[in-house]
């Protein structure tokens, strides 16, 4: 693992712990405004570790490559499952809002397009006298 690629890795996983916060605390707007931010250090991980490969032999010592990769491992699984959470949590309020916010019977309408409102339905009356 090269210095660059350590950097890029403590970098993305900085970026991760926050995330991980705020979804913890189930800010997930807060959570969502580092969208950007954790992309860009994705990719710039993903092409210092291209680099590394290319690079091979010019590597940090190894117990530090250890703990950077530990770290980045854990706090991606981590995050997949606070994500996880925080969509399911997500849905399961817009469920509710969806059931609240649908009528309770069946609607009806007027040829004009207009709501039917509260009328019975229509009877038919025979008198004779």
């Amino acid at each position: 693992m090269t210095p660059q690629m350590i950097d890029t890795a403590v970098r993305l996983a900085d970026v991760l712990a926050r995330e991980n916060a705020a979804l913890a605390a189930m800010d997930l707007a807060g959570a969502a405004s580092m969208l950007d931010e954790k992309s860009r250090a994705a990719e710039a991980f993903a092409a210092a570790r291209s680099g590394a490969e290319r690079a091979a032999g010019t590597g940090a010592p190894a117990d530090l490559a250890r703990q950077v990769a530990a770290r980045l491992v854990s706090l991606a699984e981590e995050n997949r499952r606070l994500l996880e959470r925080g969509i399911a949590v997500q849905g399961g309020v817009l469920g509710c809002i969806l059931r609240t916010a649908k009528p309770a019977g069946p609607q009806r309408y007027r040829a004009s397009g207009a709501p039917a409102g509260d009328r019975a339905n229509p009877v038919a009356l025979s008198a004779r006298a």
